[in-house]
């Protein structure tokens, strides 16, 4: 039981022996990275709370499969969480008088003040919060 038979060593030299050979090949396409722009830059603190809470604010909004997701889970600050609450209440709120399309249109205008506000609002990522 200890040692595998002659011939399943000898199909696993083969195999190892052909991934060996296979990871060699100068036939593979150039790594990724040298092909991204170097004058390309990272997306500043308020892009990225502004682009993340907006997106799963409108997804509150509309009810869709992914919306259920706890603030960790969708990659949530706390002082995100907070202002997709907010955001999520106004846009229910204008919903209900101007309908859908304008609540949505709120929600991103209302995210998009906030986060800068806030200077992205990426304090606070403990699972930790105040009691109300």
């Amino acid at each position: 039981m200890g040692t595998m038979p002659r011939t399943a060593r000898y199909a696993a030299h083969i195999l190892l022996a052909a991934l060996a050979l296979t990871g060699c090949s100068s036939s593979a396409p150039p790594p990724a990275a040298a092909s991204a722009s170097p004058s390309t830059t990272p997306p500043s603190p308020v892009q990225v709370c502004t682009s993340l809470v907006s997106y799963w604010a409108k997804e509150t909004l509309m009810g869709t499969k992914w919306s259920g997701l706890d603030w960790e889970q969708k990659g949530l600050s706390n002082d995100q969480y907070a202002i997709h609450e907010d955001a999520v209440a106004a846009g229910r709120a204008e919903e209900r008088t101007t309908g859908r399309d304008k609540a949505l249109e709120l929600i991103d205008r209302f995210v998009a003040q906030r986060c800068a506000d806030e200077g992205g609002a990426m304090r606070s990522s403990e699972n930790w919060r105040p009691s109300t």
